[in-house]
């Protein structure tokens, strides 16, 4: 009867045995990153009636909203550059301090605001381009001026909620076209 029950409880052991060592160890994930690949930006120039052009991206989709306004969307990346111009007629103290305003508006949110002067004398274009870094709304803004007749600003927004370390790369890769519109923005006419 001894027998049996060493046995059986030698059978019970050698089962338990067995069973947890079929089960695998929990090993954590090796640490990796987010791959996010973006097409070489190719840019052409765009102009239509308004008093400005500029050079764009040409995967990029621009519509014309009101008054020479524009939204340049990036649909794989869910963003959108809204442009927005503005004459000025003595109003450009006015201009320049809403421009401003939009800008540091972000400051709740954001780590920190870069600013970055524009100057282009020879096609009289001055500005300023601010990078906001943070889970700001927008991560960068900019305008530019002749300061006698033109006012044009830009910023990007994202569809998702501001996670400034999710969406980076996106905004790198816009940021990057948004200074490319700054560089060759240029006054086609008077207005």
């Amino acid at each position: 009867m001894m027998i049996k029950k060493t046995i059986g409880l030698f059978a019970i052991l050698l089962l338990l045995v067995l069973s947890n060592s079929c089960k695998d160890d929990a090993v954590p994930k090796p640490a990796s990153q987010l791959r996010l690949d973006y097409p070489v930006a190719h840019y052409a120039k765009f102009s239509n009636h308004c008093p400005f052009e500029f050079e764009m991206n040409e995967d990029a989709v621009i519509k014309e909203d009101k008054n020479c306004g524009f939204s340049i969307k990036y649909p794989k990346m869910k963003a959108t550059i809204y442009l927005t111009y503005k004459t000025v007629d003595g109003n450009l103290d006015n201009l320049l301090k809403d421009a401003q305003k939009l800008t540091y508006e972000h400051v709740i949110k954001a780590d920190e605001i870069l600013e970055q002067p524009y100057v282009n004398k020879d096609k009289k274009v001055y500005g300023m381009f601010y990078r906001v870094d943070g889970n700001a709304a927008t991560n960068s803004l900019f305008y530019v001026t002749d300061s006698v007749k033109h006012f044009v600003t830009g910023s990007i927004y994202f569809y998702a909620k501001p996670n400034f370390d999710s969406i980076m790369p996106a905004a790198s890769y816009v940021k990057n076209d948004m200074q490319r519109i700054i560089e060759t923005i240029r006054w086609t006419r008077d207005r």
